[in-house]
């Protein structure tokens, strides 16, 4: 037996017994963690049976695997997008509309019901970027961080991590005033964006954050005004960049540069900082992103349902810049998919197999997300670790038959979001046996907050 002792000297309060835990690097049976003060307090190995007392989850158990990005309102257009044909700008159509019907509470509902999806689905933090900012026709509400604060509760009620990114969102292209649909978006400057922005209030679980929508969406004289913020405060920074072919000829004509170049030339990149989507990107825009160590976060499910195109994930990781995930407009909710949409994405633009191991998959989903989320010491098995982790069943139609020694790879390859059996965040037990502690009937909270938008 190894056993790694807890290092804080607070008292043990909890014992999770693992079947078979991802320890990083391989599967290891017969793990047993214990928990204090909401983290992994010690690691033991090679206890063949749950020790009186503990909790024991059979399957795999992973890292609680981190949403990078996601848009919480854009849970409500699933299926409802799918009819008929278009292009991501009809698309954004629906978006707008679904948008215009939210209000904080209504927002909250449907903010809790999507999140208690994530943690179904292993999610245990969730990176929203939020630009949902005043009521329809700009007017701030009575408290100017209403929206934010009803996406802070609803996590907490759901019982995940959030970073809060809040953007800015101030122009409808370049040199554009917002349109109807975007003037709640808007801040109207830079300046006042941050004034309202710096009113939000991290805790624990919450971590408040930065993005700027689009190069096409901040005008470029106050792309450093959002970056000085976020830097101020060594919180992360988002961007969408280059996710569309069209934002990258308005940017050439406007500007006679890139997107990359752009945010390069105004202080964005940085290794705090993540593009997602990086899908359309010249050879100098990957050395940039690159050698900068600023993050791409991959949304495959998304990217293919927008006919976005394929992003060059493996040349930007060799580039420097490290890869997480996200499911963005939530046409599904699983990272497992998105993880394996990733390499086989690859696979069909190369002809060409394995560019990415399982191990390599997972930690894209779990601690390189948490970095990029502004938690940088979460999504491992290891003691002072945020005790936040998820269990895949081994014994599904999906996942049954590899020998256990192939456990990552099964869950990468194979599993979905519902094949999870547990996830625990910050040493609470939170979705058990594949329910909601917290939100008892998941589905019928998604209906109701979704029917609400639609009625």
């Amino acid at each position: 037996m190894q056993l790694t002792t807890q290092p804080t000297g607070a008292p043990v309060t909890a014992t999770y017994w693992l079947s078979h835990a991802w320890l990083g690097t391989h599967v290891e049976p017969g793990v047993a963690l214990d928990v204090a003060a909401g983290r992994i307090a010690g690691v033991r190995t090679g206890i063949d049976t749950p020790p009186p007392g503990a909790t024991a989850l059979r399957g795999l158990t992973l890292p609680g695997l981190a949403n990078t990005h996601s848009h919480a309102f854009h849970r409500a257009l699933r299926s409802t997008v799918q009819v008929g044909s278009g292009t991501f700008w009809t698309w954004r159509e629906l978006m707008y509309r679904a948008a215009s019907r939210l209000t904080p509470d209504t927002y909250y509902d449907l903010a809790r019901a999507t999140y208690a999806e994530m943690a179904l689905a292993g999610i245990t933090a969730v990176g929203e970027f939020h630009y949902l900012h005043h009521a329809p026709g700009g007017t701030p509400y009575d408290n100017p961080n209403a929206m934010g604060e009803a996406l802070i509760a609803a996590a907490a009620e759901a019982g995940i991590r959030i970073t809060l990114l809040d953007t800015a969102y101030l122009a409808a292209g370049f040199g554009e005033k917002p349109n109807r649909h975007q003037l709640r978006f808007s801040d109207t400057t830079a300046d006042a964006w941050a004034e309202r922005a710096s009113l939000l209030k991290g805790d624990d679980r919450t971590v408040i954050g930065a993005a700027i929508h689009s190069v096409r969406a901040v005008p470029a004289g106050q792309l450093a005004t959002v970056a000085a913020w976020a830097e101020e405060r060594e919180a992360p920074l988002h961007v969408h960049l280059s996710e569309q072919t069209a934002e990258n000829d308005a940017c050439l004509a406007a500007h006679g540069r890139t997107p990359t170049r752009l945010l390069a030339d105004h202080g964005v990149l940085g290794p705090r900082t993540t593009g997602i989507h990086n899908t359309h990107l010249t050879a100098e825009d990957i050395t940039l992103l690159g050698s900068s160590t600023t993050g791409t976060c991959m949304c495959p499910t998304t990217e293919r349902d927008l006919a976005d195109g394929i992003g060059p994930a493996v040349a930007l990781q060799r580039a420097g810049s490290p890869l997480s995930l996200g499911s963005d407009s939530h046409a599904v909710i699983d990272l497992f998919e998105e993880a394996r949409a990733m390499e086989l994405n690859e696979r069909l633009r190369t002809h060409v197999r394995g560019h990415w191991t399982a191990t390599s998959l997972l930690r894209a989903a779990s601690a390189d997300g948490h970095a990029a989320l502004g938690r940088p010491d979460a999504g491992t098995l290891e003691p002072g670790a945020p005790a936040d982790f998820a269990t895949v069943a081994l014994d599904s139609v999906r996942t049954a038959g590899p020998a256990p020694r192939l456990a990552a790879e099964a869950a990468v390859f194979a599993a979905s979001a519902a094949d999870v059996r547990h996830t625990v965040v910050a040493g609470r037990h939170l979705v058990r046996d594949g329910h909601h502690t917290q939100v008892q009937d998941v589905p019928a909270a998604l209906a109701s907050a979704i029917a609400a938008l639609h009625g």
